[in-house]
């Protein structure tokens, strides 16, 4: 097992480039368990996060190629409906086959989900909408036993404790384009992912109308078709390069962005002092040289997300007075605090909120990474920082970073690997 060791304290110059979508990707490749015809995805990032969802579906049948960041995912005639323990119980986004296998085979057994421990994640909200559309489920040892014979359109409501979930919207969309009938969910999540789902189901042949929207209507087709996509952009990638660049108070040009998709994060930066400029193919990012302190409270999108929030504690660790920071969506997702206080910070936690004296300067140490957002936080922390930090557990920054220690190199970061 490998570890990152950073020597910081120094500004970061040049470009970098966003990979492809991790969380879009993941639901797509679950998606193309609904066609029996090829489907090529091209800009796929290599993530632990997307080897475990391609080892998934050859467990289920399909035949995958690899070449660079085009993968062709094609069927061999048999598709299995069982997904296994040991892929799913690594990666929460793997539950989303659950919709398409449901909806092809009329009948799915899918393991209970794992992946990042940042608070509690049920899949209340994936039963409740499969249950509109006519499955009978059952849990036994650790398995969702899902059968429907016949999906059929319905009315669904999807509103949570704590907003929409993303990947429950992905789970019923799914089995909705192959259900009899039309289905609208209501309180859909408005992510881009979602949209990027919408978009590559209805080239595959659905009637889908809303996606990206709190309101989504689904007109069931018979079959779908295969199809060439492109994944997007990354934006928590991209987001956490314009925090890293603001938090080393570095200018830095982001290439592959689609700015549109980080609204609430670029209207905060301009609060704190920094600029985040659109040019051609890309962003610039600019900090100011006197950074203010402004609180910030997490939302689903298009509120400020969740899934930057913990690098946004760290840019606000190094920043004079008080801000305070409130997670909305994952009010348990703070594990990074007492490895950002080891280097320094001043942070306190009370219930979901985290109360930041900034301080003057961070001072490299050993670390443990928690979850991946965390992990991120931590090389940002790491960068800005006087000294050598070491990161342990890095494999969590794989499973959603492609390639970080040689994109920060190329930026002119002190940035290797070394074994446990």
């Amino acid at each position: 097992m490998d570890k990152f060791v950073i020597e910081g304290g120094k500004p970061l110059k040049g470009e970098i480039r966003v990979s492809g979508s991790k969380n879009a990707t993941l639901p797509i490749l679950a998606a193309t368990l609904l066609t029996d015809e090829p489907c090529e995805i091209k800009n796929v990032p290599k993530l632990r996060d997307t080897t475990t969802m391609l080892k998934l579906l050859k467990s289920l049948g399909k035949n995958v190629e690899v070449s660079k960041d085009r993968i062709l995912i094609s069927s061999n005639g048999t598709l299995n409906h069982v997904a296994d323990y040991n892929l799913v119980s690594t990666m929460r986004g793997s539950f989303c086959v659950l919709g398409p296998l449901l909806a092809k085979l009329g009948k799915a057994k899918v393991s209970m989900p794992g992946g990042c421990i940042i608070g509690v994640r049920p899949v209340d909200l994936h039963m409740k909408g499969l249950l509109a559309l006519g499955t009978k489920t059952t849990m036994e040892a650790g398995y969702v036993n899902a059968v429907a014979p016949k999906l059929k359109g319905a009315h669904v409501y999807l509103g949570g404790v704590f907003g929409s979930s993303v990947l429950a919207t992905a789970n019923v969309m799914m089995a909705a384009v192959l259900a009899h009938g039309q289905t609208v969910i209501e309180s859909a999540a408005c992510e881009p992912e979602i949209e990027d789902l919408g978009n590559f189901l209805s080239q595959m042949g659905a009637k889908i109308e809303g996606h990206g929207t709190p309101r989504i209507t689904i007109n069931g087709v018979r079959r779908l078709e295969g199809v060439s996509y492109r994944m997007s952009p990354d934006r928590i990638e991209a987001g956490t390069f314009i925090l890293m660049a603001a938090a080393t108070r570095s200018n830095i040009t982001i290439r592959d962005v689609h700015l549109n998709q980080l609204s609430a994060l670029v209207d905060k930066l301009n609060q704190v002092g920094v600029k985040v400029e659109k040019v051609r193919d890309g962003i610039h990012v600019k900090p100011g040289r006197n950074l203010k302190p402004v609180s910030m409270t997490t939302y689903p999108h298009p509120g400020f997300p969740t899934d930057l929030q913990a690098q946004y504690a760290a840019l606000m660790s190094i920043v004079p007075g008080v801000s305070v920071i409130t997670d909305k969506v994952f009010p348990d997702r703070f594990m990074h605090i007492p490895e950002l206080n080891r280097m320094g910070a001043q942070i306190r936690r009370e219930g979901g909120v985290a109360i930041i004296e900034g301080v003057k300067q961070l001072v490299g140490a050993p670390v443990m990474a928690s979850d991946l957002r965390a992990s991120a936080a931590l090389v940002i922390a790491g960068l800005a920082a006087k000294g050598r930090t070491d990161i342990h557990r890095i494999y969590h920054l794989e499973r959603g970073y492609e390639d970080l220690d040689k994109k920060l190199i190329g930026l002119g970061a002190k940035v290797w690997r070394e074994k446990e």
